[in-house]
């Protein structure tokens, strides 16, 4: 599918709020509500818009603490781990990377003790490092255009 410009227009307005109207986009971008919903709809068809979503503040909703942990998996251990971190509640964000580390977690805990415990359910299966988050600097910016489609 062909993102043009005003699809980009449509998507940067979804992304900074997904809760916009049809009608309102259509305003901003200049075409109308039923152009724009036909717009979303091809783009979800064709998997663009990947979904939606509410973002909950991990603090609010009772985890004191954010933590970006890696996993050097030991050998012949990283097949399991990837079928097992599907189960661990803590993960919001589990990518498999290139370099020493095979993966890298976003992980929400209520406390220390709870990092502790989830910490030895993942030594298991390699080495861990783990970093806890301060504060945010950037986060679900928007997925920006390709520099090709900028025209």
């Amino acid at each position: 599918m062909k993102v043009d410009k005003i699809n980009w227009e449509i998507l940067s307005y979804l992304q900074a709020n997904a809760r916009l109207s049809n009608a309102e986009i259509g305003r901003k971008v200049g075409i109308s509500s039923p152009a724009v919903s036909e717009r979303i709809k091809k783009m979800e068809d064709a998997g663009v818009i990947q979904g939606y979503h509410t973002e909950i503040s991990y603090r609010q909703a009772g985890h004191q603490l954010k933590a970006i942990i890696t996993l050097r998996a030991f050998m012949g251990r990283l097949k399991a781990f990837l079928e097992k971190v599907k189960e661990f509640k803590e993960v919001i964000n589990c990518y498999r990377i290139t370099g020493n580390e095979n993966i890298i977690m976003e992980v929400v805990l209520h406390d220390q003790a709870h990092l502790e415990a989830f910490i030895d359910k993942m030594i298991t299966y390699g080495e861990t490092k783990t970093h806890i988050v301060l504060s945010n600097v950037i986060e679900d910016a928007p997925v920006p255009r390709p520099w090709l489609a900028i025209k």
